[in-house]
């Protein structure tokens, strides 16, 4: 059940390429990010240089923007 998730996640994580742009620009944490819903619960925040690089993937309930403002959150993520 758990690997089939999984596989869900990434397959999603992947069709990101065909639209890079598609996701919802979150400048406000960090510059280019952009942040797209999975299913039910994980979020998907990316940023599109000269590839779709995936930033990090956050269940929904979580404060990720706390973490984005707080100094110790590494910079490149």
């Amino acid at each position: 059940m758990a690997e089939g998730f999984v596989e869900r996640v990434r397959a999603r994580c992947e069709k990101i390429g065909d639209a890079p742009l598609g996701g919802r620009r979150r400048d406000d944490l960090r510059p280019c990010l952009r942040s797209v819903p999975f299913e039910k619960s994980p979020l998907i925040l990316y940023r599109v240089a000269e590839a779709v690089e995936i930033v990090n993937i956050f269940l929904r309930g979580r404060n990720y923007e706390a973490l984005f403002h707080d100094p110790g959150y590494p910079a490149s993520r």
